[in-house]
């Protein structure tokens, strides 16, 4: 694959009224897999430990997301370029954007031999929305009609833990109703045009009824409906997954399987794909930023991907609290020489960000009004922190940035704690955790943790739409999601919903982009730059391809064995 530059964005696909999407390729049937010997090779691929059980309602970072994503079908899928093709889905379709009928094709079965169903469908999104469940996803589902009674009401105490207001007042929700074995509909609080849209993500997998019985052993031998099925997990150590023979859709494995090799050295795992010794590198490490594409040539990968980084502001800080924390915020984000750090330590590999999305996104701008913000003015940000300090003084309190050690951020918490220590005149410090799966379950205990500083955070799109960079990571119903910061503001909220409902594509881009504004103004976060791509893959495998969301798409390489 040679690296090329891809514009990708829901605007080339946007959903009017009466919409329907139909299955490509044939509306369902899937290839017919290699003939023996010709590519029945196991593919393997540099990943890490899931954090969670492989539950796709409970599966929001990379490592299980990968998993999950190849065990699974959904009702539709996106190709490299995010383009939208049916899977389990026959038809989605609509007369008002409100009330969505969906048909699934006949036939599926998930892996055990029982059939996928319209049930499938709604009692996964049942069991997610549901909040005693404890579905990382669940804010996926607050567009449907009855979420709120299913969900109940959270807020944060002032330890910054999030508690219960509302009890659910019930187990479903009202907007989801099945017609048939084959059919169901999906009635939402307000029109919302792009919501088929999201549909191919995760959060909206089917499950089979044998999950409704322990949950949790599931999560350690999940039985889906995707090109694969798992066939073992060796925690901390690797992942196999061999092809599901009776999946039916495009997405038909053509490899022998995939091993999942969960690394904690980005260095180590590279360097293996050099020796010959793994197939696929989905992150090359910053130290070979420089010289990667010379080394790999036509198998290297640089391309624009729909990923941002950034650094998490706990809302449970008391220091980042109040119009004085609201000053320290700025001025951090202010200290932070963007354009130095991506040039010197990865090579360009990586951008300046200009707002909380990305632009690979369609309806992405530059010129959101507060922005300023991300620009390196270390003048304006002494100046901001020294105001702070004359109404609430910081001291000699250390500033902690908390980072997992197993990928290229120890680099860059690095340079920000040298910039903040010279702009800003504070003593800065990184916390590292060994892996991620580690640092994300340090973070999530939030002040019952090790966590009183800065977390480094990111954010790789679920579909592509401006609206899931904000929704899943700032708003009340994420709070027991991706919500790491504990942000909560209805001003920005009520601007989410508006923008959902919005009549085109466009209008709603622009009232995305006015609840941006209400972030810059709050800062719950600090965005730092977008992501390319940066990949590289073995010579033994054919057709290794990334997605516009940055991962790769296995069930398409190819290797003989």
């Amino acid at each position: 694959m040679t690296p090329r530059k891809r514009l990708v964005g829901f605007g080339a696909f946007a959903l009017a009224a009466s919409l329907v999407l139909t299955a490509c390729g044939g509306g369902g049937g899937g290839e017919e897999p290699p003939a023996e010997g010709e590519s029945t090779g196991i593919v393997t691929v540099g990943n890490g430990e899931p954090q969670n059980p492989l539950i796709p309602a409970r599966t929001n970072e990379v490592f299980g997301g990968l998993v999950v994503t190849n065990i699974f079908a959904g009702l539709s899928y996106y190709d490299a370029e995010g383009a939208v093709h049916n899977d389990v889905a026959e038809s989605i379709e609509s007369d008002d954007n409100q009330t969505w009928n969906v048909t699934l094709q006949d036939g599926w079965e998930f892996s055990d031999g029982t059939p996928v169903t319209a049930k499938s469908f709604v009692d996964a999104w049942n069991w997610a929305a549901y909040g005693p469940n404890g579905a990382n996803l669940a804010s996926f589902f607050s567009s449907i009609e009855g979420f709120t009674e299913a969900q109940g009401e959270y807020e944060i105490d002032d330890e910054g833990n999030v508690k219960v207001i509302t009890e659910p007042e019930t187990e479903t929700m009202s907007g989801l109703e099945v017609v048939s074995d084959t059919e169901f509909t999906i009635k939402l609080s307000q029109p919302e045009s792009d919501f088929p849209i999201r549909l191919g993500y995760a959060a909206y997998y089917p499950l089979p009824e044998v999950f409704f019985d322990d949950p949790e052993a599931f999560g350690e031998a999940p039985i889906g409906n995707g090109p694969y099925v798992l066939d073992s997990w060796e925690h901390d150590s690797a992942i196999t997954l061999l092809p599901n023979e009776s999946y039916q859709g495009d997405r038909a494995a053509q490899n022998g399987g995939i091993e999942l090799i969960a690394y904690t050295d980005e260095d180590a795992q590279y360097n293996d794909l050099l020796s010959g010794n793994l197939d696929i590198v989905q992150n090359v490490p910053a130290s070979a930023f420089a010289t990667f594409e010379e080394e790999l040539g036509e198998r290297a990968v640089n391309q624009p991907a729909a990923t941002l980084g950034a650094m998490s502001v706990p809302e449970w800080v008391e220091e980042f609290s109040g119009e004085a924390g609201l000053m320290r915020r700025k001025a951090l984000s202010m200290a932070i020489n963007r354009e130095e750090i991506t040039e010197t330590l990865y090579a360009g590999a990586r951008t300046p960000a200009r707002d909380f999305t990305s632009p690979v996104i369609d309806g992405w701008s530059d010129s959101i009004p507060g922005n300023e913000v991300l620009d390196y003015n270390p003048e304006e940000a002494k100046a901001l922190w020294d105001e702070a300090e004359q109404m609430e003084p910081w001291g000699d309190k250390v500033l902690e940035i908390h980072t997992n050690t197993d990928s290229d951020h120890q680099e860059w918490v690095e340079a920000a704690c040298n910039g903040y220590e010279n702009d800003l005149g504070i003593q800065c410090e990184m916390v590292g955790y060994p892996t991620f799966d580690e640092f994300l379950n340090e973070r999530d205990k939030g002040k019952g943790g090790k966590i009183d500083g800065l977390f480094r955070a990111g954010w790789a799109a679920d579909y592509p739409s401006l609206q899931n960079y904000l929704g899943p990571i700032y708003t009340k119903a994420a709070l027991a999601g991706s919500n790491d910061s504990k942000y909560v503001n209805e001003e920005f909220e009520a601007k989410l919903t508006e923008a959902a409902g919005a009549a085109t594509t466009e209008e709603a881009n622009a009232l995305y982009n006015e609840a941006q504004e209400i972030l810059f103004q709050d800062m719950p976060g600090i965005p730092l730059w977008y992501y390319n791509t940066t990949a590289g893959y073995s010579e033994l495998v054919e057709n290794a391809q990334f997605g516009w969301d940055d991962a790769p798409l296995l069930y398409q390489v190819t290797k003989t064995e």
